[in-house]
């Protein structure tokens, strides 16, 4: 058969099918080359974590079984940058954190390990109602303890650059607890950041304050219950808890409250919040005692008010969250047989969205008011922004945000652009 010529049409096309092998090669290899640069980077920079590890003095075996094979995991980076959609409403928080059913099962609980519990009382004075409120807050009284290597996440959080620094320290910590032999690395489980077991200490938290109390040889604060609840005590202990006082009570407040006095940073004796007004729950006086506390306003003046105490400030030392140290003082409250709460629950609470607080942030900013970088999170600059808002529009200034406050915010930014 005769060979076909090949013309310069021919040769066109014979370049355009190499163009187009060219180009399918560097899509289906170029992830590829991509990974393997990924791959070759996390590498070296987890050398430097096993340099750092064996200076601090852990053992190469310890090192080795714990960080060969290690790969960064994209869920736990995704949750790391997962922002909640709406903000936390008051009765929303409590009502997830203190059901009938976690209510019940804490005073089961209580009763059951009642022995241990007043052992550990006796030498940490921390009430056995507190340590299972905490209990069941962090884990569900150990039902939920996160199903993530601890040390695969905290290596994947330490070498993101985001907050490195904390997650390496971390890390190191927790290589640390497998050398000392607490746990396994296998049995090291935890939740995507790094918290572990059933109280969910952070490595260096488990490092400083978990404790042996059954004397096994091991600090077990995943499967072994007096370890668990001692490590609790000893740290709650070790900064300051005081076992003859309780985290607060809920109390009424006057019609004439002064709503600047509604802050953490203003404490004042007992018997001078009575001498302004403030009643218990019930309308009763508040008790004849030398203690100072400071007035709390999670809901807003419309919400429920609390007189917090010194333990107040400690169950916010273990979780910054203001909603969260309520929850476990309201809880610790019903485990021990105390009644619910005595505000009226609102009809409707509607939670702002990210969105909407990043919008009346930067409506604040225009009006004048510093509410810091608008990124949907109200933080303490936003709140202080918007009680100087309310004191200039003479609503209570209690800093909550809500729909009605951001409407108004946003007719106050309308006439003031009008009149511009």
């Amino acid at each position: 058969m005769a060979r076909m010529p090949i013309r310069p049409r021919n040769l066109a096309a014979l370049g355009n099918l190499a163009a187009l092998a060219a180009v399918l090669a560097f899509l289906f290899l170029a992830p590829a080359v991509g990974a393997r640069a990924q791959d070759a980077a996390f590498d070296a920079w987890l050398n430097g974590v096993r340099r750092d590890a064996a200076a601090a003095g852990i053992s190469q075996a310890t090192i080795e079984a714990a960080l060969t094979g290690l790969a960064p995991i994209e869920r736990v980076l995704e949750l790391d940058r997962r922002q909640p959609e709406f903000t936390r409403t008051f009765w929303s928080y409590l009502d997830r954190a203190v059901t009938r059913d976690r209510i019940e099962r804490g005073r089961a609980l209580v009763a059951k390990h009642g022995e241990l519990l007043r052992r550990i009382q006796r030498r940490y004075n921390v009430q056995p109602a507190y340590l299972v409120a905490f209990w069941g807050l962090e884990s569900d009284f150990g039902k939920h303890t996160g199903g993530f290597s601890v040390i695969g996440a905290l290596a994947t959080l330490a070498y993101d650059a985001r907050r490195g620094a904390f997650f390496r320290a971390q890390l190191l910590d927790a290589l640390r607890i497998l050398d000392q032999g607490h746990v396994s690395a296998a049995e090291m489980e935890g939740s995507w950041a790094g918290a572990m077991g059933q109280l969910q200490f952070i490595p260096s938290t488990f490092v400083n304050y978990a404790v042996d109390f059954d004397g096994d040889g091991r600090r077990n604060i995943w499967t072994d219950l007096p370890d668990v609840f001692a490590s609790a005590a000893n740290y709650l202990s070790s900064i300051g808890w005081r076992g003859d006082e309780k985290w607060g009570r809920e109390v009424r407040l006057p019609a004439d409250f002064d709503w600047e006095m509604a802050s953490l940073s203003l404490r004042k004796p007992l018997e001078e919040w009575r001498r302004l007004g403030i009643r218990r729950s019930d309308g009763g006086a508040l008790p004849v005692a030398d203690i100072s506390g400071a007035i709390v306003a999670p809901g807003g003046h419309k919400g429920p008010a609390f007189l917090v105490y010194g333990n107040f400030d400690k169950i916010l030392h273990w979780n910054r969250s203001l909603l969260y140290a309520i929850a476990v003082g309201h809880l610790a409250d019903r485990i021990a047989g105390r009644g619910p709460l005595y505000a009226a629950r609102p009809a409707k609470e509607e939670p702002l969205s990210r969105a909407q607080v990043e919008e009346m942030q930067g409506l604040l900013a225009a009006l004048g008011f510093d509410a810091g970088e608008p990124d949907g999170v109200v933080g303490s600059r936003t709140r202080a922004a918007l009680r100087a808002f309310q004191r200039r529009a003479k609503v209570p200034p209690d800093g909550y945000p809500t729909p009605e406050l951001l409407a108004s915010i946003r007719r106050s930014a309308s006439g003031r652009g009008q009149a511009n």
